[in-house]
């Protein structure tokens, strides 16, 4: 998957769109929780030099954000993770389960 290896490169950002109820229970390693429902909040703090891939759980809100950011916003550096973290599980991609302190 193109995306594991640009956060390997250290070259993008993971932001994951879901809520904070869907993050406690699986997310990308290294991924930062930043729910759609506060894009308004959150979007302006993103790094300009970096690829931002959006993941949600299979693809429709992070396309919904991507969209958003790109035609809205002005961004140029958005991508989507088409599937999601459903198919970055199913690509055997890290996923954490454990608690986490959010």
């Amino acid at each position: 998957m193109e995306a594991a290896q640009l956060l390997q490169d250290q070259s993008a950002v993971m932001i994951d769109v879901r809520e904070p109820d869907e993050w406690a229970t699986a997310r990308i390693p290294d991924a930062q929780l930043k729910p759609m429902s506060t894009i308004n909040e959150w979007y302006a703090e993103l790094p300009g030099d970096a690829t931002i891939i959006v993941q949600c759980r299979t693809g429709a809100r992070s396309h919904a954000v991507v969209h958003a950011l790109i035609n809205q916003a002005g961004m140029g550096n958005v991508v989507n993770l088409e599937g999601g973290i459903v198919a970055w599980a199913e690509d055997e991609l890290p996923v954490e389960t454990a608690p986490t302190a959010h």
